[in-house]
Order: C-alpha cells, then structure tokens, then sequence
C-alpha cells in the first residue's frame, strides 16, 4: 500500500469507526456494519476532494472472522435438521426466485427497461454472479444491472435489521441482551486454539477461491470450521469487541460499493429499486410464514433465512437476535449455490430461446 493510500484508507477508516459510534450512540441495530456502511458511503459521495480507500484484504478478514464465528453453530444435531428440511428449501428457493421473476416482468412493463437487465438486477443474492453474466448476454445494461443489485442489497441491509427488531418480531432491545451475552467469550479463551483455526480458515479461503467457490473468502472458512467442530474440536468464540471489529471491516467496504453517480435517470431507478425491494421482501415474509407452517422452525429464522440478503449480512444478523444460525446459513447456502450452478444456465436458455423466437418472427 502506498503512502497516500495508506493515509486515505486511515482517514475512511475514521470515518468508519465515527459511523459506528454514533449508530451505537442512537441504538440502532447492528451498528458497526450498518453505521460505518452509511457514513462512508454519504461522507466519500459530499467529499468530492476526498479519494476514499478501503484495502480488500481488510474486508477479507471480516468475512474469515464471520465465518469461522458463523462455523461454531453448526452442530450434527443442526446438519441432521437441515438435511429433513432440504425438500422445502428447494422449493422455497424456487418460489422465492419465481417471486424476483414476476416483479422483474411487472417493473420491465412499467419502466420500459429490458426484461433480461431487470431480471439480472433483481435476483436475490447474485451480484457477484449476475454482473459477468449481464456481460454475456447482448442488450443488457451493465449499469442498471449493478445499480438493482447493490442498490437492493444495500436497502435490505438497512431495512431487515430495522423490521427484526421492530414490534413486528417482538424483540425491542434483543440486540442489547445478546451483546450483554456475548460479553461472556473473554480474549483470555481465545489461545491457543485460536491459531489453529486462524491459520485453517485463512487456508479455507485460500483454498475456496482457488476452485472458484462461490463467496470463497465468506464460505471457506465456514466450512473448515464446520468440519473441524463436528470432529469434536470446539473452537473458542470470538469477544463482542472483536466481531463488532469484523462488522466495521465489512461495513466499510460496502460503502464504497453503490456510485450512483454513474447511473442515468437516478430518481426513476431509486424508485424501482426501492419497491421492488418492497416486494421482495414481503414475498420473503410470506414464504417464512409458510415455512414455519410447514416445519417447526420459529418466524425470526425463517425469516432471517428466505431473506434476499447476503448469507454473511444475514448471519450477523441472525447472531444478534440469537436466531438458529444453522438454520439461516443453510438457507442461504443453498439458495447462493442454486443462484450460482443453475440460474445462469436457465437464464442463458431462456433469452437464447427468446432472441431465436424474435428473428424467427422477424423472417417469416
């Protein structure tokens, strides 16, 4: 790193850490991912003079830690659960994605934008995916793509925390008791076993991305860490300090992500972002009561789990309101890896057969 880069990644970093403090100050949710997010994200785009810096490889060790954190609850007693409910998770990833494809079809028809840009830009989950492909596939607009998809991840980082701990789930305060709970992980417990699993999840990531495993630095050390747990080798939990350390390092890089400032009729596309978050959301919310009709599982973690979140975002979460986390990242695991093996494959096949059934009917 650089010298004026190193003094632009410090001065975001203070940034970061400002946005943390005063979300805490003010009690919302979550507040070291969400606080540095949104003061990084508003400060860089007001400080036009101001190149912000965020290192990825400070990003990286969040997403290791919150791995390895999120690895700890998996039990054989969780896998055995989560292997009874694995025809319900195919089908509710399915409706789940045949919900993003109908407001796709409805925002197309009133914003006149493509169906295939919109329908990329509003799979759940799928950035990291969606953006090659859109690259792919001819009159797609790489742009809205991007915007949809961050857009929409980034008002469902802020709007799920605000809905889980609203009066609508009943747990007003929880965030507080389970911080207050997490206080008990002293950083005298960490060692020495801490080194063990820091230096298997560091090769878990290493590893993940090699072969090209879907969110590989997020993923990888999850499953070194679950692995090793259902061996009978516990590792020790992280302090409350130290993953609110790793929300800080994630929440900063997300601000950078969203540059509106690139995208064309911003107030229309905000909008469509925003509703068809809306929407999606509350099919979320209508597929998780189902869930817990159909499996005893309660509504926070159905919820936590059909949301069209990221797995990492969406296990904090579950970790502060004490939800099963075992649960929520299956689901999320499994809708991610379905997004990653088989959308790509139907939605190549589909707009293939549809550019074919257009230049057959142009012809004839």
């Amino acid at each position: 790193m650089t010298g004026n880069r190193f003094v632009s990644f410090l001065i975001t970093l203070l940034i970061a850490v400002v946005g943390g403090l005063i979300f805490q100050w003010v009690h919302m949710p979550i507040p070291w991912l969400l606080g540095p997010m949104m003061f990084v994200l508003i400060v860089t785009k007001l400080w036009k003079s101001f190149t912000p810096f965020w290192p990825g490889v400070v990003r990286n060790s969040g997403m290791i830690m919150i791995g390895y954190t999120i690895g700890l609850s998996f039990t054989m007693e969780a896998m055995k659960q989560i292997g009874q409910q694995l025809p319900l998770m195919i089908l509710l990833t399915a409706l789940l994605l045949l919900g993003s494809t109908g407001i796709a079809f409805l925002v197309s028809k009133f914003s006149g934008i493509s169906f295939p840009t919109v329908l990329m830009g509003s799979i759940p989950g799928g950035l990291t995916q969606m953006i090659p492909l859109a690259e792919e596939i001819k009159g797609v607009d790489l742009t809205v793509v991007t915007f949809l998809q961050v857009s929409r991840l980034l008002m469902i980082i802020f709007f799920v925390p605000l809905l889980v701990f609203s009066p609508f789930f009943g747990l007003e305060g929880m965030g507080q008791q389970v911080v207050a709970m997490k206080a008990s992980a002293s950083w005298s417990g960490l060692y020495p076993h801490i080194f063990l699993f820091a230096a298997a999840c560091t090769a878990g990531a290493l590893l993940g991305k090699k072969i090209h495993l879907p969110s590989a630095i997020f993923l990888g050390p999850m499953i070194v860490t679950i692995l090793i747990n259902l061996n009978g080798y516990e590792g020790p939990a992280l302090p409350s300090t130290l993953l609110n350390v790793c929300q800080l390092m994630i929440g900063g890089y997300i601000g950078l992500l969203l540059k509106p400032e690139q995208l064309k009729n911003k107030l229309a596309m905000a909008v469509l972002a925003i509703l068809s978050g809306a929407v999606l959301i509350s099919c979320s919310l209508g597929l998780s009561y189902l869930l817990t009709l159909l499996h005893p599982v309660p509504f926070i973690t159905a919820f936590l789990g059909l949301s069209p979140g990221g797995m990492d975002q969406m296990g904090i979460i579950a970790k502060e309101v004490d939800a099963d986390l075992s649960v929520v990242i299956c689901y999320q695991l499994f809708r991610t890896l379905f997004i990653f093996l088989v959308v790509p494959s139907l939605i190549k096949f589909i707009f293939r057969s549809r550019l074919r059934s257009n230049v057959a009917e142009t012809t004839s």
